[in-house]
């Protein structure tokens, strides 16, 4: 008998024991993607002629294969680890937008960027862990980890022992009350290849532009489509005034967490009706960024390159741009 007059459990030699539960009751959200090859078999319906469709366009299709094993191992091993340190949840990206992430759930992305920028605009200030599935094939900015990291981090975490990297979101609020949010940048103009017409107005000043549209960047994607459109400036100065093109940056400060935007018009066109003058600018809580669109069809504002992710802004509807009060919080 025991000190509490119950007999203690015996354990028989050879018995299968109960499996033991996780370390926490902490829920993570492991956010996964399709792989190349899964994409292809969802198009053609098997691997067979998603195989015969690759091959016959002179394409390796042995990469897609090396791919989908790779990503498909690191997904099994870092559900398998998450396992022991809480309640797992997996979620494809496509159910990402709808998805709501609890208060206190630990969100682990398996790569890549792309992967952890649009689930991050989706988060509301839940710990954010990237997590790089192949390190031979991504880079990854925002994927420091591999899964082998996975536990270690976990843990850190749950003990509150894990620094974050705190990351600025940009926003577009419309006058109808919907609003989208961006972790790299915005765009506004029309889906399609004709000029956007528009009202710009920051501060005291406005006026009426045509342009392909306006690029909105975070200091999270200072170095993706803003730098593009920078460098593009720098070279057309450069020929146009005979010297060496000098790459342009918007601010050498302007970090993931820097509380303001910068904003480009693209190929904006001056006319009799039309200005060029605002054409870049800085975006604070002080200066906002207002735009009434004048497209009658096709205009949009979508978000970190999705541009299934959108908002419908036709004429009369206006916007104003700003930075977000939501933040995102990645573990380094």
């Amino acid at each position: 008998m025991s000190l509490f007059g119950k007999k203690r459990a015996e354990t028989v030699p050879g018995a299968e024991q109960p499996a033991a539960g996780p370390e926490s009751e902490t829920k993570i959200v492991l956010v996964k993607r399709r792989t190349r090859l899964e994409e292809l078999v969802v198009r053609y319906n098997t691997i067979q002629q998603a195989q015969f469709f690759v091959e016959r366009l002179g394409a390796d299709f042995g990469d897609y294969v090396r791919e989908d094993r790779i990503y498909r191992s690191a997904l099994i091993q870092a559900t398998e680890t998450l396992e022991r340190l809480g309640r797992v949840q997996q979620v494809d990206r496509e159910y990402v937008p709808n998805f709501i992430f609890g208060e206190k759930d630990l969100i682990v992305v398996l790569g890549q960027d792309g992967l952890v920028a649009n689930t991050l605009k989706y988060a509301a200030g839940q710990p954010l862990i990237g997590v790089n599935p192949d390190p031979q094939r991504w880079d990854g900015s925002l994927l420091p980890f591999v899964v082998e990291d996975l536990q270690a981090v976990v843990r850190d975490l749950l003990r509150g022992r894990r620094p974050f990297k705190e990351v600025r979101l940009a926003q577009a609020e419309l006058n109808d009350g919907q609003m989208l949010v961006a972790v790299n940048d915005l765009f506004i103009g029309r889906r399609t290849h004709v000029s956007a017409r528009y009202e710009l107005r920051q501060s005291d000043v406005a006026e009426q532009q045509s342009s392909s549209g306006i690029i909105v960047s975070t200091g999270m994607g200072s170095t993706g489509w803003m730098r593009s459109v920078l460098a593009g400036a720098a070279g057309i100065s450069s020929f146009a005034g005979g010297e060496t093109a000098q790459p342009l940056v918007p601010d050498p400060s302007f970090g993931w967490d820097s509380p303001y935007l910068y904003f480009s018009v693209r190929e904006p066109y001056p006319s009799r009706s039309t200005s060029a003058n605002l054409v870049f600018g800085r975006i604070d809580e002080g200066r906002p960024l207002k735009i009434v669109s004048q497209m009658p069809e096709s205009g949009v504002i979508f978000s970190d390159g999705v541009e299934s992710d959108y908002l419908e802004f036709g004429s009369g509807i206006e916007a104003s741009i700003t930075v977000s009060e939501r933040r995102g919080r990645l573990a380094v």
